[in-house]
């Protein structure tokens, strides 16, 4: 179980988010506008998470690999899963992005 939730916030993985990038994958950080404004990786596309299921146009490639990010990993793995839902084949939970920054 312990690995489920680390999986969850994005901690328990070994992904190479430098090597997605290389591979066309963009980042969606599900922060609000103003935590997004204060802050964010660059090239990074903003969706706050409760937005997200009204925005998906904007995440036209269902199989493009898609990190997402917030501030600590909880609404990260929430946007995982809408955009998993909403047959997205190529999600990962980047967890927090200023964490995510330092492993690109």
């Amino acid at each position: 179980m312990f690995e489920a939730i680390k999986n969850l916030f994005g901690t328990g993985n070994k992904t190479d988010y430098s090597e997605l990038i290389k591979k066309g994958a963009i980042i969606v950080d599900v922060r609000s506008k103003g935590e997004f404004a204060g802050g964010h990786i660059k090239n990074s596309i903003n969706i706050p998470v409760d937005q997200l299921s009204t925005n998906l146009s904007k995440l036209k490639d269902k199989n493009q690999y898609i990190i997402c990010c917030c501030a600590s990993g909880m609404r990260s793995g929430t946007a995982k899963k809408i955009l998993e839902s909403n047959g997205y084949t190529a999600v990962f939970n980047g967890g927090g992005w200023a964490g995510l920054q330092n492993k690109l």
